[in-house]
């Protein structure tokens, strides 16, 4: 294994010269000096910085500057603040940040939340313990190392006197900030590393969080809109009299396509005074579009051709050693070709937006992964400086990536400054699969060079799958470098020839980045094919693939805190083997599977237990474990871990998005399904103890489900499938 070299979405986007005006706005983790400036005491609060405010009445405000959707982040990032603070949680409350490059990077995907603001949060609220200190220290007249912090109090050690956290707020507010707070030990965490109760709980359970879809303004109006069936297809003309006749109905106006990255892809908006007249309203519409250049996209042609295309050498992005050499004197080789479709998003709360644009401002409600992203978007579209626009954070009814991408917000903003009105836009379910930014088809080749010992030496790996960087900058047809460094150029095997290639394959829709993103793609035939190795050499699959990650060793990248080390790739794996109890004797038609996988600096392996009788598929049970440096609420990882075992069977089951006569022919949960209750397994996770900085959560659990389940497929029938979706084998 070569050197890694990540390539955060950040930074591609930067290189492509999007970082003011794209996918991220340009703000950063503060310095030891940002955020530091405590706001003149009132009298009653507290404020050390802008994220915490302490009340004379004990009450904690803390801000929770990462997008709520399930993820856990409000708890997991203030209870690190709440953590070093000696704070009593159950005096904890949360506010949400508006869009505000203030308040540092907010943008709420690549599994990034924590691994980035972890220790700010930290230095926080050492920050805030210090001083709530020092203030007691004044008070009491007395030095301050014969002090603790501790649940909400300062005691004094020598004596057990305490003084409550409220009543020090305004001796705290009146002593220097310290430069270089002192942060507990791990040891002494109270908080972190522990499974924390969520601070949204109760409202969760109660109905009280706000979404998008609750946000109700005076005077709002709502939208729907009508966008061309073809990806980028424009209004060649339309009637709007029938959708007049709809009670409610109040306008019918044509929104322009704003060809940009994040730009809405533009139609005809119906204005009406309630959503179900919006609704109507749009089935009404006449319209007559121009498709547009990608009217002959289908993907029955598209996938035949680049299955063929990965057949053909392609362009070299990473060659180790002498490949050609390995194949000509391999004992036996074996080769392969997989297949996965697009894949959409659909979270449960589709796209919305809420925009009122009005005397010089606009306000924005919506649930957003990216704030300051779209606070620029949406600044750009008015021509107006960022201060003029306050992006509002609703509660997300999940995200995984559709989000970060604020077309939706932007076509509100639009229809609000034409009719000078609050406008709610909602996109249906079927707004939400035929107009998405899709995960990417992909066809990857794979061929592996055995010796006279049944030892790899050699690995081919192709692939062929539109780039991301389509949407963003004009399509080269080849993919990105940070796409390849998701499971492909990154290959954690020893192996000391290797060869990676990439042919071309364009866009024909918008490509973006869902839940794991390429990892799903390269995780897939890695783990697949390595089984297929092992079945080849005569070997046991989980000793196979601790050799194939050869020697404990470590390998540089260039991010410094977060170097490969292969003996966390093999520790989750026999971590998993053991928790599965890999070996037992298994019932007939029962079969199980292995995958293991190394994404967002974290270290996961799954074990799948199935069944398969007359084609009917029961998948029993999945152990999956995980090493993500040191665990900030167990309860939330574990969470996480589950959704994404459910996520990936779901994927693997049903995921499958299709496009004829460039029209994508799914629409809804019927024909895009989703996993269901009664076929839900149980999962067990496992979180390795650690203290190492911590790592990603969110996505790193789903590229190893679906290899797993098909690897345990084969070992259960001995039949290997290479294209997924299941259900079109027959198997669900």
């Amino acid at each position: 294994m070569s050197a890694i070299h990540i390539v955060t979405r950040r930074s591609f986007i930067k290189s492509l010269g999007f970082a003011s005006g794209g996918l991220i706005f340009a703000c950063s983790i503060p310095s030891s000096t940002e955020n530091k400036e405590q706001k003149p005491f009132n009298g009653s609060i507290f404020e050390p910085n802008i994220f915490i405010q302490l009340k004379d009445n004990g009450e904690l405000v803390l801000l929770a500057t990462r997008s709520e959707m399930g993820n856990g982040v409000r708890t997991s990032l203030t209870s690190v603040i709440a953590d070093e603070m000696d704070a009593d949680w159950e005096k904890v409350s949360v506010l949400q940040a508006t869009g505000d490059a203030k308040f540092m990077d907010q943008n709420t995907d690549g599994s990034r939340s924590v691994r980035f603001l972890f220790e700010p949060m930290r230095k926080m609220g050492a920050t805030a313990r210090a001083m709530l200190v020092a203030g007691a220290a004044k008070k009491w007249g007395i030095d301050a190392n014969k002090l603790k912090a501790d649940n909400h109090y300062v005691i004094n050690t020598e004596n057990g006197d305490k003084l409550f956290y409220g009543d020090l707020v305004k001796e705290a507010s009146e002593v220097p900030v310290p430069e270089n707070p002192v942060l507990k030990k791990p040891t002494d965490f109270k908080y972190i590393g522990k499974g924390l109760k969520s601070i949204d709980s109760k409202g969760f359970v109660s109905g009280k969080p706000k979404y998008g879809i609750d946000i109700k303004l005076e005077g709002m109006k709502y939208a729907a809109v009508a966008r061309c069936p073809v990806t980028f297809g424009t209004v060649k003309s339309f009637n709007k009299d029938e959708a007049l006749k709809v009670k409610g109905v109040l306008d019918v106006v044509e929104i322009p396509r704003i060809a940009k990255p994040f730009g809405p892809l533009g139609g005809v908006a119906v204005i009406a005074s309630n959503t179900w007249a919006a609704l109507k309203g749009k089935e009404a519409l006449l319209i007559e579009w121009d498709n547009g250049a990608n009217e002959t996209y289908s993907s029955e042609s598209y996938d035949a051709m680049i299955e063929q295309n990965v057949l053909k050498k392609g362009k070299e992005i990473r060659n180790d050693g002498n490949i050609d050499r390995e194949f000509k004197n391999a004992t036996q080789t074996v080769e392969s070709t997989y297949h996965l479709p697009h894949l959409v998003h659909a979270p449960m709360e589709v796209p919305n937006a809420t925009g009122w644009v009005h005397d010089g401002i606009c306000e924005v409600w919506a649930p957003v992964q990216a704030p300051q992203a779209t606070r620029k978007e949406v600044a750009d579209y008015l021509d107006t400086s960022l201060e003029n626009v306050t992006i509002n954070v609703t509660f997300l009814g999940g995200g995984f990536g559709r989000k970060s991408k604020p077309d939706f917000v932007v076509e509100a903003v639009i229809l609000s400054k034409i009719i000078d009105a609050p406008v709610q836009v909602i996109w249906s379910r079927e707004d939400d699969i035929k107009h998405s930014y899709y995960h990417a088809v992909s066809a990857q080749y794979m061929k592996g060079a055995l010796d006279e010992n049944n030892k790899v030496t050699g690995w081919l790996h192709r692939a062929a799958y539109p780039s991301i960087t389509s949407t963003f900058a004009p399509d080269t047809g080849y993919a990105a470098g940070f796409e390849f460094g998701q499971g492909m150029t990154n290959l954690p095997y020893a192996i000391e020839n290797i060869r990676c290639e990439n042919v071309k394959a364009p866009a024909h829709v918008r490509i973006g980045w869902l839940r794991s993103v390429y990892n799903i793609i390269q995780g897939f035939s890695v783990n697949v094919f390595a089984d297929e190795l092992a079945v080849k050499a005569g070997k046991d699959p989980l000793q196979f693939r601790l050799d194939l990650i050869g020697p404990d060793r470590i390998i540089k990248n260039n991010q410094e805190d977060y170097h490969f080390d292969s003996a966390k790739l093999k520790h989750v794996l026999r971590t998993a083997a053991k928790n599965a109890n890999y070996g037992k004797k298994l019932p007939k038609n029962h079969g199980i599977g292995i995958a293991v996988h190394y994404s967002f600096y974290s270290y996961v392996a799954s074990i799948i237990e199935v069944s398969v009788k007359e084609n009917n598929l029961k998948v029993h049970s999945i152990h999956s474990v995980i090493d993500c440096g040191t665990a900030i609420n167990r309860n939330t990882i574990t969470a996480q871990m589950e959704g994404a075992a459910m996520f990936g069977l779901s994927l693997a089951f049903y995921g499958k998005i299709t496009a004829k006569n460039g029209a994508v022919e799914q629409s809804n949960f019927h024909d895009y399904q989703m996993l269901r209750i009664s076929d839900a397994p149980k999962v067990n996770v496992e979180i390795v103890e650690s203290q190492d900085k911590p790592t990603g959560v969110g996505e790193p659990g789903v590229p190893v489900i679906a290899p797993a389940l098909i690897n345990a497929i084969f070992n259960a029938t001995g039949k290997r499938y290479k294209k997924l979706p299941l259900m079109d084998e027959g198997l669900v």
